[in-house]
């Protein structure tokens, strides 16, 4: 098989299986919102983003480096080195993983007090801190099928865990929501230990299969060294990032008492935003996630054997195809937020915060792609240092300008923090990698055909309220979409035709012999 059809294989494999777990996150999360309330997924959002350092402490670089390394060993003929890489990746893993677990249990109840802001939910914070070994060794596991294109056994993964997730968490809650708020957020917790548990076990499983069925002989020697050097800078800056990101989501709640809400109003603005609104934007970029991925080991195996100019073509035809692809998104957001808010979630609310943020999607999911491009062509250092201003800035804003503007500098914080953020990636990866994109393609075109058509479906059906319900949202979205796609069939061959006439007039003529 070729390597382009391999890519395809997997970039599609990837997505399905990632569009089926987030479909499924995606339900759960109405499934948990609707359950617990707004007030409910903001404080369940502040629990889970203490949970999210500590997991960062533990996983932080490590299924990256795993997957660069294999990756990397492979495109230099060096198959038998991924022995020595895998000893050394598990190793790393449970030194950084064990003391995660420790820390976390020792200290759940100052970090529930004082950071969280209720001392009630530290039995949740407990339980969480008993899933971190097992996750990250599940990390490097899964850098590895990544690395050796095995992303079959990836996708089996996958299923599976989500499957294990979406039983148990609806089963502990619903055992467990009678006794409030609090008593949910414990069962949810216990949902994400059980399923990492699972998680680890099946990935375990595959992976002593795949290397007696490969029949390994594997170089002598304790790669630590080899995995610290690569992992370290990723991991020192998602320790940074990671921190201020908590420290961020911790001064929400504080900050918009500041500008006068209350409690629970402020726990429910943060609710609306981060649990509802964030979700659901990103749930169209489980495709570009799943081929971006693969970029990865694609470029690092290019850069290991000089393939520059092919490392040029991926990134100008996937930035062109991921800009595209995220304005129709952004246009679709912005038109159907009311119908979406209501729909998914039961709330007017959340489809306010929807449209608020629809437009910086193209910006989130080209930062997405460039990011992966840089991992794959060693600009981890890099990275490191534009994550850490990013999140230095965005904790600085919010400090500032929410008890001013309330939940909308919240809002006005992600937008400009994103498109820093991009920014900087991009003007990086322009000076290694001479990507171009293509501006009627990737804009003109697609803003075009979706504003339209978006624009036609919303003229004729003008339903609103409480008339709005799934069926009509599908109906709505199939029209759009369908417009959308004939649009775009009308609408190529004239652009065509104009940029090649364009391209045309500035050849200048070659001048004539007798001249």
């Amino acid at each position: 098989m070729s390597t382009r059809r391999k890519f395809l294989k997997n970039g599609i494999l990837l997505c399905a299986v990632g569009l089926s777990s987030r479909t499924v996150a995606l339900i759960m999360g109405a499934f948990i919102s609707r359950t617990i309330g707004a007030e409910g997924i903001g404080l369940n959002s502040l629990v889970m983003n203490v949970y999210t350092f500590a997991l960062t402490f533990a996983t932080a670089g490590i299924q990256l480096t795993v997957t660069a390394l294999v990756a990397g060993a492979l495109g230099e003929g060096k198959r038998s080195d991924t022995s020595r890489i895998l000893r050394g990746a598990f190793s790393y893993a449970l030194i950084f993983s064990t003391a995660a677990t420790l820390a976390l249990l020792f200290l759940s109840g100052a970090l529930s007090r004082h950071v969280i802001g209720d001392s009630r939910v530290s039995g949740a914070v407990n339980i969480l801190a008993f899933s971190l070994i097992p996750a990250a060794l599940s990390a490097v596991i899964s850098g590895y099928f990544v690395g050796m294109r095995h992303v079959s056994l990836n996708a089996a993964v996958g299923v599976v865990g989500q499957t294990a997730r979406v039983v148990l968490t609806v089963l502990l809650l619903l055992r467990y929501k009678d006794g409030g708020t609090h008593s949910a957020i414990f069962a949810l917790a216990l949902g994400v230990t059980l399923t990492e548990l699972c998680v680890f076990a099946l990935s375990m499983l595959e992976f002593i299969i795949d290397r007696f069925v490969g029949k390994f002989d594997g170089q002598r020697g304790f790669g630590l060294k080899d995995v610290s050097v690569v992992a370290m800078p990723l991991a020192l800056s998602a320790y940074v990032r990671s921190a201020l990101l908590t420290l961020e989501h911790s001064l929400i709640p504080k900050r918009l008492r500041l500008y006068g809400q209350d409690g629970g109003e402020s726990l429910a603005s943060y609710g609306y935003i981060g649990g509802m609104a964030l979700p659901l934007l990103l749930y169209p970029m489980v495709p570009l996630s799943a081929f971006s991925s693969l970029l990865v080991p694609e470029f690092a195996e290019a850069r290991a054997g000089g393939g520059f100019k092919r490392m040029e073509y991926i990134a100008s035809r996937a930035l062109t195809l991921t800009l595209s692809y995220a304005i129709c998104a952004a246009v679709l957001f912005f038109t159907f937020s009311e119908e979406l808010g209501y729909v998914v979630y039961g709330s007017y609310n959340a489809g306010h915060y929807i449209a608020l943020l629809a437009p910086v999607v193209p910006i989130m999911y080209l930062d997405h792609v460039a990011d992966n491009m840089l991992k794959g062509i060693g600009e981890q250092v890099y990275s490191m240092w534009v994550n850490i201003i990013d999140s230095f800035l965005s904790v600085c804003l919010v400090f500032v300008l929410i008890p001013i503007f309330g939940i909308s500098g919240y809002a006005f914080v992600i937008v400009g923090m994103e498109a820093f953020n991009f920014l900087l990636s991009a003007v990086r990866l322009k000076k290694r990698v001479s990507f171009k994109i293509d501006f009627i393609r990737a804009v003109i075109m697609p803003l075009l055909s979706m504003g339209i058509s978006s624009f036609l479906v919303k003229s004729l059906f003008r339903v609103r309220g409480a008339e709005v319900d799934l069926r009509l949202l599908i109906f709505e979205g199939v029209f759009t979409l369908s417009s959308y796609f004939a649009l775009m069939l009308i609408l190529k061959p004239l652009f065509s035709r104009r940029y090649k006439s364009a391209s045309k007039a500035t050849i200048s003529p070659k001048p004539s012999k007798r001249a």
